[in-house]
């Protein structure tokens, strides 16, 4: 079970912004997805049920509560995506940038060398762990970011890769460090505007980039289909705009999460806690998938926005951890 702050409370389905418009079937479908690996008996019985139950919408409000956790901190959404790279198996013409397989003397849970030292050092160099190589490091670092994504070949084959391992050190944003320096503000930080002062300015770029210490190692996912979304952190295909990467130290992974978030373009949609991410912790804090390929990073690259989430858990497990209300 997650470690829930007392400063969580218990809500009505009538509390939640538009609850009565959304598609409950389609979150339903999501929520089977990666139910059946959930291991608590409270959770299991109801994914028992889920598969049996004709009334999705009734589905939640008869065995759901909603809980809101929080600390007092406002919510903040983003949105990732999962990339297509262009990219060939070997190293050759514009293709110079590799995607790394997890060396094996790393660890899990332990702090292996930096960015800088791996890339200064050529410390994945010439050791068989290359899985392709592509065109762009910003796209390899990015990539690394969003966890997973897609290579085109030249042949047109694609291949898919997957999030591998990690180097052990803390992620660190780059986008607050170029706000920090004053090269952007907080209204123009996005993924675009980072991506193209990196192309512009490719020795204090590399620099840049070398300032998020963290490392991601890919491995190749071959057993999902192309159609089908990458795998999250559930090791389960998700789904675009029914999941959301959560901290999971709050959020139960495979949890139905209720989302309000406002700005330019206002989500209110029941969601499926079914990834994680390194830059992603706290209460309420989540980060919205949107799909693959350039469209949906443009619109996840947009994202940057405050609102509300509430988590939906089991009956018992809701009045277990708000015992007063």
């Amino acid at each position: 079970m997650t470690s829930v702050s007392a400063k969580s409370r218990l809500l009505e389905f009538s509390d939640l912004r538009s609850w009565e418009a959304d598609d409950h079937s389609a979150a339903l479908d999501v929520f089977q997805n990666t139910c059946v690996d959930l291991k608590d008996p409270e959770w299991a019985k109801l994914c028992a049920l889920a598969t049996s139950l004709p009334d999705p919408k009734a589905f939640f409000e008869l065995f759901f509560k909603p809980v809101l956790i929080s600390d007092g901190s406002p919510a903040l959404f983003t949105g990732y995506y999962e990339p297509e790279l262009q990219g060939s198996l070997t190293r050759a013409g514009p293709y110079r940038y590799p995607l790394y397989r997890k060396p094996p003397e790393v660890e899990e849970d332990t702090i292996w060398f930096s960015r800088q030292e791996i890339e200064d050092k050529n410390l994945l160099t010439n050791r068989g762990l290359a899985i392709a190589y592509v065109t762009d490091p910003v796209d390899v670092f990015f990539l690394q970011i969003q966890g997973s994504g897609r290579v085109r070949l030249p042949d047109g084959e694609v291949i898919r890769v997957g999030y591998g391992g990690r180097n052990g050190h803390e992620y660190k944003s780059i986008g607050k460090e170029l706000i920090r320096r004053g090269i952007l503000n907080e209204t123009n930080a996005s993924a675009q505007s980072i991506r193209s002062w990196v192309r512009k300015n490719p020795i204090d770029g590399r620099v840049l980039l070398q300032h998020n210490p963290s490392y991601v190692f890919f491995r190749e996912v071959s057993e999902v289909p192309a159609e089908k979304g990458p795998l999250g952190a559930m090791n389960r295909s998700i789904t675009d705009m029914r999941t959301i990467a959560v901290d999971p130290d709050y959020t139960p992974l495979g949890a139905p999460v209720w989302i309000e978030k406002q700005g330019a373009d206002p989500i209110n949609r029941l969601m499926v806690a079914q990834d994680t991410g390194s830059a992603i912790k706290g209460k309420q804090r989540a980060d919205i998938f949107y799909g693959t390929g350039e469209e949906a990073g443009r619109a996840a690259g947009r994202i940057k926005d405050p609102g509300r989430m509430v988590v939906l858990l089991p009956l018992q497990l809701a009045y277990d951890v708000v015992p007063e209300n």
